[in-house]
């Protein structure tokens, strides 16, 4: 029985076929165990939970260097290598006597007023909930796509 040799082309495209199909298995049980490594703990955060009134005097989006957070030395230890060049959302508050600064859940950072006080849910340096003390907070305007900027026949949904 006669088997015709393949193609070098052929062959190259099998090989990175196979080297993708085994990078793709490798990233979702990667991506699977960093799952579950996240919900353990944001449980623990959810755990330790408190909730306190702030005054939020500055907010910025800062390296971890720059941040300035209490312990620094200790958080930078702990930090991934591929998170220590990221900006982090951080917020400077006024907590009773003393300035902190905090990092902020994104979604927070977003609605959170700055030079008034507010009600938050913080965990440590992290805050997790915003309410208004004095009435609701005012969330931002949704940011238009591209595409939607294009639009001009259709009238804005605002």
């Amino acid at each position: 029985m006669y088997i015709p040799a393949l193609s070098t082309l052929t062959t190259v495209l099998i090989v990175v076929l196979v080297v993708l199909v085994i990078a793709m298995v490798a990233l979702y049980f990667w991506g699977s165990r960093m799952q579950k490594r996240q919900a353990s703990q944001r449980e623990m955060i959810e755990a330790n939970k408190q909730s306190v009134s702030l005054l939020v005097i500055d907010k910025k989006k800062l390296k971890l260097k720059e941040a300035n957070l209490p312990g620094q030395a200790q958080i930078e230890a702990q930090t991934p290598w591929y998170m220590k060049r990221a900006k982090m959302p951080v917020v400077k508050v006024k907590i009773g006597p003393r300035v902190v600064n905090m990092i902020a859940e994104p979604e927070v950072y977003d609605i959170l007023p700055v030079k008034q006080e507010v009600r938050a849910a913080i965990s440590g340096i992290y805050i997790l909930e915003v309410k208004g003390i004095r009435g609701n907070l005012i969330p931002k305007p949704r940011k238009k796509k591209w595409y939607e900027r294009f639009q001009f026949w259709k009238k804005d949904k605002e």
